[in-house]
């Protein structure tokens, strides 16, 4: 090739590149997809997400045709790089998930979704992402973990938890190592003052 033709490539490839770029649909919305087996792996690539101008989607646990037992998490484009932080919460025993919840939320963060996966060192989990927003000051919650292999205790434990003003958040059903197959619920409440 000449130093012409190069040239001539690199105007056309940079043309096309600004064409593209104009003819970006107004509204259009971009997405990123994380998804490992290791929670550690997780946690720093939604705050590389994050720094990115990416915000918290959706999360799920499961089998993938490539990955195997992975935890999937789709990001979402916002307009402010760098303005949420993540912290991903994992473990197989209900009073330290309960704990870490807590904790998370005194640092400002709040509940975003929840999943059950097998992770690679830790065996069956269940997965929590808290979302802390650096541009709002942070309301605190108070959080309640509820975990039973029954659903007609489920109802009665949401049924109390209820009254005294906690507000579902999420739940999920699955084989931890908690205590085999449950019914896992997080709840809030405005902490007081």
């Amino acid at each position: 090739m000449t130093r012409t033709t190069i040239a001539a490539t690199l105007f056309l490839c940079c043309l096309m590149s600004d064409i593209f770029a104009a003819a970006q649909i107004p509204g259009a919305i971009e997405y990123r997809v994380l998804a490992t087996n290791k929670t550690s792996t997780m946690e720093k690539e939604l705050q590389e997400a994050a720094e990115a101008g990416y915000r918290f989607g959706g999360v799920m646990g499961g089998d993938t045709a490539v990955g195997g037992s992975e935890v999937v998490v789709v990001m979402v484009k916002d307009a402010e790089r760098g303005r949420y932080s993540y912290r991903l919460l994992a473990t197989n025993k209900t009073s330290t998930m309960q704990r870490e919840l807590q904790n998370a939320s005194d640092a400002g963060f709040h509940y975003c979704g929840q999943t059950v996966f097998k992770t690679a060192f830790g065996g069956k989990e269940v997965v929590v992402i808290l979302e802390r927003d650096a541009n709002t000051a942070a309301d605190r919650f108070e959080y309640r973990l509820l975990a039973t292999s029954k659903t007609s205790t489920m109802q009665k434990e949401l049924g109390d938890a209820g009254q005294m003003g906690f507000e579902f958040v999420g739940v999920t059903v699955g084989q931890t190592a908690m205590a085999g197959s449950e019914v896992v619920v997080i709840l809030r409440r405005k902490a007081r003052q």
